[in-house]
């Protein structure tokens, strides 16, 4: 099976997890992290997932799974170590037809969540079809490695850097690989605040907030 890579937009939609243990509250975790609004479905949570309910970040159904809890979801992940309760969920949200995810299970889902790495507002996502998971973490691992936190300082420059790129037709690329080949991202990595000011002021001649 071939996965279509999208990032999607989930902010204000109401997502749906179906499980109150570990593995549900790293999704919860992640969805709150895209600011969605979620609704758990779980007659017990862990710790992580009573606090956020207590801090209302969370809608908390305190029953057992029931198809009606998908109403209005714009995705729903199933995160119980039930077998029957899991195909019942994926069922539903396909008759439904809302992407569904079943943890670890790659048959019963519409989609799969691929390993992260993530710095600032640069997401590097890694699949393997659902293969492999453990070969999908190898390699996020070693993406961590290669990828510090000093793309997530290049990536902001750059981002405040793109509208004057855009009203100047053609100096996009140019400036990109001219801020490059200066040694922007070395200047970075060893946090030479002057020397980056210095090489994107001799570049673009524009000036940057550098976090």
């Amino acid at each position: 099976m071939k996965y279509y890579p999208v990032f999607w937009d989930i902010t204000g939609k109401k997502c749906v997890v179906i499980g109150g243990g570990e593995v549900a509250a790293r999704k919860v975790m992640r969805l709150l992290d895209c600011d969605a609004k979620v609704r758990v479905v779980s007659p017990v949570l862990v710790p992580e997932l009573d606090a956020l309910k207590k801090a209302r970040r969370i809608e908390h159904i305190d029953d057992e799974y029931a198809g009606e809890y998908l109403y209005g979801a714009s995705l729903v992940i199933g995160a119980t170590d039930d077998e029957k309760v899991n195909a019942a969920i994926s069922r539903d949200a396909k008759n439904k037809g809302i992407p569904v995810n079943i943890v670890d299970d790659p048959q019963k889902c519409d989609f799969i969540l691929p390993s992260l790495v993530e710095r600032g507002d640069l997401t590097i996502a890694c699949g393997t079809g659902g293969n492999s998971p453990a070969l999908a973490r190898h390699l996020r691992e070693e993406l961590e490695q290669a990828y510090g936190e000093e793309y997530a300082i290049l990536l902001n420059i750059l981002g405040q850097l793109r509208m004057k790129m855009e009203k100047n037709a053609g100096v996009g690329k140019t400036w990109f690989d001219q801020l490059m080949a200066a040694g922007l991202l070395d200047a970075i990595r060893q946090k030479q605040g002057d020397r980056v000011k210095q090489i994107i002021g001799d570049v673009t001649g524009e000036e940057v907030a550098i976090d």
